[in-house]
């Protein structure tokens, strides 16, 4: 069972006594990242980090349970960093990351009531990342250099507006690996979908 069915069941199991009027369903997520960072675990050969500003894409799919204030969310996303690099000293260009999570998400950017709302959503999970996607140099390779995908734990939080299904929000994530000293670190704007139609999404009030 991977884990992020794990988190699924668990918190399907945890919250579903508080969603009386709950409703399910799928979605997608994408988001434009300001800035990444990703520092690789340490090999003491060359520099562990690299950075991307603007040029930052990525998205996926969602689960989501949840009433017209509060919901929970369940989200795997691919994050491509198209000109990420180390600008101490270059090795190669690109970064690609996956963060995969479950989410709490508060007011507005729930996105299930048909009032324009802020909120606010938090959650947790886990990413992996690699950093010098291609054209690792020649240099690097010559001393031994590799860049292979490594697990960070992530915390995020994030701050927006939602109505009727959909949600735009500035968010903010972290994420460290004790054991390897790795670590990761990005911010910038998540725009969410509940499908499967944003206008079919049911009006709570109309089951009274």
């Amino acid at each position: 069972m991977t884990i992020f069915k794990k988190y699924i069941i668990f918190f399907t199991l945890i919250l579903s006594p508080i969603f009386t009027n709950a409703q399910i369903g799928v979605g997608l997520t994408a988001h434009t990242d300001i800035y990444q960072r990703i520092a690789n675990p340490p090999d003491g050969l060359m520099s562990r980090s690299a950075g991307s500003v603007l040029l930052n894409l990525g998205g996926g799919p969602k689960i989501w349970i949840g009433a017209r204030d509060f919901s929970v969310s369940f989200e795997a996303q691919a994050s491509l960093g198209i000109l990420g690099l180390s600008v101490s000293d270059y090795k190669g260009l690109g970064m690609l990351s996956f963060p995969i999570m479950a989410k709490l998400n508060f007011g507005g950017v729930s996105a299930l009531g048909f009032e324009g709302k802020q909120g606010f959503s938090i959650g947790g999970g886990i990413q992996y990342s690699k950093s010098e996607l291609y054209y690792l140099s020649s240099e690097a390779k010559d001393l031994g250099v590799k860049r292979d995908y490594f697990k960070t734990f992530i915390a995020q939080a994030g701050y927006g507006f939602g109505i009727s299904g959909f949600a735009i929000l500035g968010y903010l994530r972290y994420g460290w690996n004790a054991e390897t000293k790795a670590n990761v670190f990005n911010f910038g704007i998540q725009y969410d979908f509940n499908l499967p139609q944003l206008k079919k999404i049911t009006n709570p009030e109309s089951d009274l």
